[in-house]
């Protein structure tokens, strides 16, 4: 069985032709370029990958500070509502 059983309605004679020298050349050099390629892209994946790290951590120091912070904000305003309804019902009590 050959290529051309599998994918009839390519002509590979054709492909050839219209991918040119450069076509024909990096297909050729693909193999070992990817290797060269994956060895230099590997230091850039570490750094993007700690960047990411560092931003995630923090990001987790940001959003802790945020919830202190929103949760300080709570408790102050049941405070408040809090010594707005013993006020209210002082003087509810008063005027009875």
């Amino acid at each position: 069985m050959t290529l051309k059983d599998f994918v009839p309605h390519i002509d590979f004679k054709d492909v050839a032709e219209d991918l040119g020298i450069p076509g024909i050349t990096a297909i050729v050099l693909f193999p070992v370029l990817i290797p060269v390629a994956g060895k230099a892209a590997k230091p850039i994946a570490k750094a993007t990958i700690k960047g990411g790290v560092i931003l995630y951590e923090k990001g987790k120091g940001v959003i802790a500070n945020v919830g202190e912070t929103f949760e300080d904000i709570v408790a102050e305003s049941l405070a408040e509502l809090a010594e707005e309804r013993s006020q209210t019902s002082a003087i509810a009590e008063g005027d009875g």
